[in-house]
């Protein structure tokens, strides 16, 4: 078991890094009561980190074969999220609902493509930034979304 976790530490460690990330961002939408919590991000990140190492393994492997391109993985990865988080956008009346949603997995499937290829920093001041718009932005964006809406009313009740 040593031997085995000392020459996977690297894979364990982006994999680990990514699921976490990934749970960090699902924490915020758990909190804001959204269906794509924790362990949907996570899951999307960690599969991103995931598909990236192959892709990294396949290049080391038949990187000399001609028209082989490992980068077409991550490329793919982009596709199946956008489609992944079109499932999570719903028309409700007039109000589209989950664009917030389908963005954090988008996002956050990029933080686990960072992690993926090794790029830590990146993918937790991504996380961090992601967590900014999440939360600080939510903060600043309430507000005015709530002048807004009474300014409807009220010109509603001028109408009448």
């Amino acid at each position: 078991m040593q031997q085995f976790l000392t020459q996977n530490s690297d894979i364990i460690i982006r994999l680990l890094l990514a699921m976490f990330l990934g749970m960090l961002v699902g924490l915020e939408r758990v909190l804001v009561h959204k269906e794509a919590g924790m362990k949907t991000h996570a899951l999307v990140s960690m599969g991103s980190a995931l598909f990236i190492i192959i892709s990294e393994i396949l290049a080391i492997k038949y990187g000399n074969v001609s028209g082989f391109d490992p980068s077409r993985i991550a490329s793919q990865i982009v596709v199946g999220i956008g489609f992944l988080g079109a499932g999570a956008i719903m028309l409700q009346g007039s109000r589209l609902l989950g664009l917030t949603t389908a963005g954090g997995l988008w996002v956050t499937a990029g933080i686990g493509m960072a992690a993926g290829f090794g790029f830590y920093t990146l993918a937790v001041i991504a996380t961090a930034l992601v967590f900014f718009v999440l939360v600080v932005v939510y903060l600043i964006e309430e507000p005015i979304r709530k002048r807004i809406s009474e300014k409807r009313v009220n010109e509603g009740d001028a109408n009448r």
